[in-house]
């Protein structure tokens, strides 16, 4: 019973690991690219991470797609694809979402 016990607790751990690799990797992301315009007082006038009221009113305006149309295509302040050539649609959507909270 206390190996089948211990064989489901890393299962159960390993099932996990995803998820949270997925979450660093936004994590990492943000700090390389979002960060040096999103960050907290930052001087470029950027929605802040964190500003949950901010982000809330931009997708309540935009919605998810409509921002994520903006960070690729770029805005007056915002050039095409941010700093993160590399990102996906999916990527800036996880970066709003995570800027957001």
């Amino acid at each position: 019973m206390k190996i089948l016990l211990n064989r489901a607790m890393i299962m159960m751990a390993l099932s996990l690991l995803p998820m949270g690799l997925a979450h660093a990797d936004v994590v990492s992301k943000y700090e390389n690219t979002c960060a040096t315009c999103h960050e907290p007082n930052n001087d470029f006038n950027a929605p802040a991470k964190g500003d949950t009221a901010r982000w809330n009113q931009l997708k309540i305006q935009k919605g998810t797609d409509g921002l994520v149309r903006s960070v690729a295509q770029g805005t007056s302040q915002m050039p095409a694809m941010g700093l993160c050539q590399s990102c996906s649609h999916d990527d800036f959507a996880k970066l709003i979402d995570y800027m957001s909270q």
